[in-house]
């Protein structure tokens, strides 16, 4: 039979008028509809749950946490309506109380409901929290033991896939002086993974897997989707905040509120007050702080590294990048580093390709009155012969000697030396205070230590950190 190309169009048309008259019936049913004894529709697929999507994830350690970013995201929640997620790693239940004699297990229970309650003032209800322990450390490695790493990641994984952020914001994952707690740095480990994994199928696959039965009970599979973030954001409670401006948005705690009126610092007072058991002398200090984000990966194209946050976003999803993944390095035969969390932290920035970044970040600790300060150091020996490696220790005014030290390193080993440094003299005064976009802060007086190792009277290496002479916030 011959069609001509009238008579085509005329089928083609039906065709098309069927296929639309059916899918508008269908649209309806979830259960096939059957068409002939040997042809039927596929039910159509549920999309995903709408209500836990998020424009921006913020990924923090501790109920409160939240206030150190509030100049942004009641910004971004209540004048630019965008929606705001948050997930806690912990619960606080190592927190102090300053409302009542709660501790333990019941200030976490008051703490969750603090956070939900501050939050919601900034418009902000999908709040998540995980499993860690709040644990009293700067140590990251520590954290991340307590934190319990691998489900941790599971979990923060699943809720990127769930709620499909465009945008990540946590804790810079570096050592810092300051308060520098151990669960901060951990959350934002976390959360940079889960910002390179959560777009990768063969990661926690079973979350990816699709539900034999999604409409029944006792079913397996997640069926959630792989899901790429746009971009990365750091933020940071170094005591010397100067140090991270101009290298991502800053958002003044001075700007007014187009929906509310008045100050973002006004609004940060009253977030702040809804966290009772945690309130600051220095709240009104805090509260004033300007917002330094650090952009630390960007899969869009933006204006510049300092433009706002959504700068180059749109709601059109991208495809999944890997991060460069870890390489070891090339080093000397002999040599010696820092270990600890630097030396974890040097590998962890060149795996997930945010070295560059945070280049600005420099070796760098803070010594407490009446304490110790722990130095970590790593001497590596990648000859084919044992050595015997003397470190020496330059420390400087009011610090207690170090002899120096022989250590007998193995062929191809590492020798973890773990040092602990104590001063005789009293900490010397901060200077001067020195004026921010809106507030002021304290210069600290800095030290650098620094070792070298010798092999038989040569000198093999060499390391060193810098050390802010203040209160820490958090014991070593």
């Amino acid at each position: 039979m011959m069609f001509s190309m009238k008579d085509l169009g005329t089928v083609l048309a039906a065709a098309a008028l069927f296929a639309f008259l059916f899918s508008g019936a269908h649209a309806q049913s979830t259960q096939p509809a059957q068409l002939t004894a040997n042809v039927v529709i596929a039910p159509q697929l549920p999309k995903a749950d709408d209500r836990y999507k998020a424009d921006v994830l913020l990924i923090v350690a501790h109920p409160d946490d939240d206030t150190g970013i509030l100049n942004y995201i009641t910004r971004a929640s209540l004048d630019e309506h965008k929606r705001i997620a948050v997930i806690f790693s912990t619960r606080g239940n190592a927190g102090g109380n300053a409302a009542g004699m709660e501790q333990s297990k019941a200030i976490a229970d008051e703490r969750e409901m603090e956070a939900r309650r501050s939050l919601a003032a900034s418009g902000i209800e999908n709040v998540w929290f995980l499993h860690g322990l709040d644990t009293a450390t700067q140590d990251v490695l520590h954290s991340l033991e307590t934190l319990g790493h691998g489900e941790a990641l599971d979990e923060t994984v699943r809720l990127v896939r769930l709620t499909r952020p465009e945008v990540i914001i946590t804790w810079m994952p570096a050592y810092v002086a300051g308060e520098n707690h151990g669960d901060h740095q951990a959350s934002g480990v976390v959360a940079t993974e889960a910002f390179d994994l959560a777009g990768d199928p063969t990661v926690f696959p079973e979350q990816v897997n699709a539900p034999r039965r999604y409409y029944s009970i006792n079913n397996y599979g997640e069926g959630l989707h792989p899901w790429q973030a746009k971009k990365l954001y750091y933020f940071s409670d170094a005591s010397h905040q100067d140090f991270l401006a101009h290298h991502g948005p800053t958002y003044l705690a001075r700007d007014i509120s187009k929906s509310k009126g008045v100050s973002y610092a006004a609004l940060n007072r009253k977030a702040w007050d809804l966290y009772a058991t945690q309130i600051d002398p220095l709240l009104d200090y805090y509260s004033s702080m300007p917002d330094y984000l650090i952009l630390a990966k960007s899969y869009v194209k933006t204006t510049s590294k300092e433009a706002d946050v959504w700068d180059g976003i749109s709601d059109k999803p991208i495809a999944f990048v890997p991060a460069p993944g870890y390489r070891a390095g090339v080093s000397s035969p002999l040599s010696v580093e820092l270990g600890g969390p630097w030396a974890f932290y040097k590998q962890f920035q060149i795996a997930h390709g945010v070295a560059e970044p945070l280049s600005f970040v420099k070796p760098q600790t803070a010594f407490s009155s009446n304490s110790e300060l722990w130095v970590p150091l790593l001497i590596h020996n990648d000859t084919d012969q044992p050595r015997d490696l003397v470190l020496s220790s330059t420390l400087g005014e009011g610090w207690v000697p170090v002899k120096d030290t022989v250590y007998h390193v193995e062929a191809h080993g590492v020798y973890p030396a773990q040092l602990f440094l104590t001063r005789t003299a009293p900490l010397p005064p901060s200077a001067a205070i020195t004026q921010t976009p809106s507030s002021v802060m304290p210069v600290t007086p800095t030290q650098e230590l620094h070792w070298t190792l010798t092999d038989g009277g040569k000198h093999v290496g060499e390391a060193s950190i810098t050390v802010y002479l203040e209160y820490n916030g958090v014991p070593q």
